[in-house]
């Protein structure tokens, strides 16, 4: 361990534990299957995802559990060869908020036991839950099936509301007590970063034995910097999207919503116009995103604000894009703005960099671990818009400056990837299940179980 007396840090490698055949995958608020940067979809999903395709190429099964919420949607998609996704009826297909799934987990629960009580027995040898939702479900089925129970948190609500924005509502107590049940009860939690596994101890009071730090990875085959000549590269993508072909570009992708704090770009880009309105008239800041949680209680928000700070025809709305277009609106973009109030680790500031676009990102939660500060961009203290607007004034005029950057910001990306995760994961899984199986030896006095892999 990294650190002897807590065991936090430490990261999982290729070591001889034993090896699930089926992982039962958790994930009640969020499909898989959806699009991030809408709605409750984000980084998580594309976690779920790209490490299930990863762990059924090392001949892991994965099962990946999910609440329906479409009447179209067939009961199993099989998304990649070992890798499948179950629609589980619970509440209302339509209409129901994050917040009102509590009241059908008992459904979901219910959908989850009845679909592997139709295997046979012993089918999944592990449940990796996602969020704390997930986690209250995996805790029920663990003891049910006999099976170690892994959790990763993704966010967490003690953490959130210490970071609280301007104006977003706090997490409710319920769900802060739930995620103390669901740490206490996890044979396993996997922590993003150094900064998540301490926040798990130091203020929910997890065991840090029980605590591994497995970063998570990006796509390097979709998401890498253009070939040939990157000016030539930058000018194609801008006209692929209908951005300005001169001038900079700003981008920020991710969902609409206070925690993520893209007001603070738009807030930037008037005090930069204060400061350096020259400078500012040649800023386009691209929002790219669709609204998520509080801020769907005004969708509008931004676009008022923008037309209140007199910025409108510096500011571009996009959708949330899909296949090569979100790889075409990293490389437009002279920068990518990360200004997040918590981030449990900020897979679009990684995708980014692995385009080889540097990183303007708030020094909070995981990304201050996914930017490597002065050498794959920047990191900013705090939210005030003057801040990074002074930051925007030193970093886009410098042409040779942001190149060293965005240099720096390929080979930081390319020290992570899916397939290490997905080893991390699996090491991280055979303690589980080493440990779960000993402790069944010791209750049964039968130290044979103890080595039966």
């Amino acid at each position: 361990m990294a650190d002897l007396h807590t065991g936090v840090g430490r990261q999982r490698g290729a070591l001889p534990w034993p090896r699930p055949r089926r992982i039962a995958t958790l994930s009640v608020h969020t499909s898989p299957l959806h699009q991030p940067g809408t709605g409750d979809a984000g980084g998580m999903n594309v976690y779920i995802l790209e490490v299930a395709r990863r762990l059924a190429e090392a001949d892991v099964e994965v099962e990946i559990f999910t609440r329906a919420t479409s009447g179209d949607l067939p009961p199993v998609v099989e998304t990649a060869p070992g890798v499948s996704v179950r629609h589980v009826t619970a509440g209302p297909l339509e209409g129901l908020t994050k917040e009102e799934l509590p009241g059908q987990l008992c459904a979901f629960t219910a959908g989850v036991l009845r679909a592997e009580a139709a295997r046979p027995p012993g089918h999944y040898d592990l449940i990796h839950s996602h969020y704390w939702l997930s986690g209250q479900v995996g805790w029920l089925a663990k003891e049910r099936w006999g099976v170690p129970l892994v959790h990763t948190a993704h966010t967490l609500a003690k953490v959130k509301n210490a970071q609280l924005a301007a104006g977003d509502r706090p997490e409710p107590k319920a769900r802060v007590i739930g995620e103390e049940q669901v740490v206490a009860e996890s044979d396993r939690l996997v922590a993003n970063t150094r900064v998540e596994a301490r926040d798990l101890i130091d203020r929910y009071a997890a065991e840090p034995a029980r605590v591994a730090v497995v970063e998570p990875g990006v796509d390097l085959d979709r998401f890498r910097p253009a070939p040939g000549d990157r000016d030539a590269a930058v000018l194609a993508a801008r006209r692929r999207l209908g951005l300005p072909t001169s001038g900079y570009v700003v981008a920020f992708v991710g969902r609409i919503q206070p925690l993520k704090a893209p007001d603070v770009l738009i807030r930037a880009v008037a005090a930069l116009r204060e400061r350096e309105p020259a400078l500012a008239d040649e800023v386009t800041v691209v929002i790219c995103g669709g609204p998520s949680g509080s801020g769907l209680d005004r969708p509008t928000a931004l676009i008022e604000l923008a037309g209140s700070l007199g910025v409108a025809d510096r500011v571009r709305f996009l959708p949330p894009q899909t296949g090569d277009d979100l790889p075409a609106l990293y490389r437009a973009a002279d920068l990518v703005a990360v200004p997040s109030y918590n981030e449990s680790f900020g897979l679009v500031a990684l995708e980014a960099q692995a385009c080889g676009t540097p990183v303007l990102a708030a020094a909070v939660g995981g990304l201050v671990t996914a930017v490597r500060d002065g050498i794959s961009g920047v990191l900013i203290d705090g939210h005030d818009p003057v801040d990074w607007a002074r930051a925007l004034a030193h970093l886009l005029p410098e042409r040779l400056r942001r190149a060293a950057l965005g240099r720096g910001a390929e080979r930081h990306a390319r020290a992570f990837s899916w397939h290490r995760t997905a080893s991390g994961l699996l090491a991280v899984y055979g303690e589980a299940i080493a440990d779960h199986r000993a402790r069944l030896a010791r209750r049964l006095g039968d130290p044979a179980l103890t080595c039966s892999w």
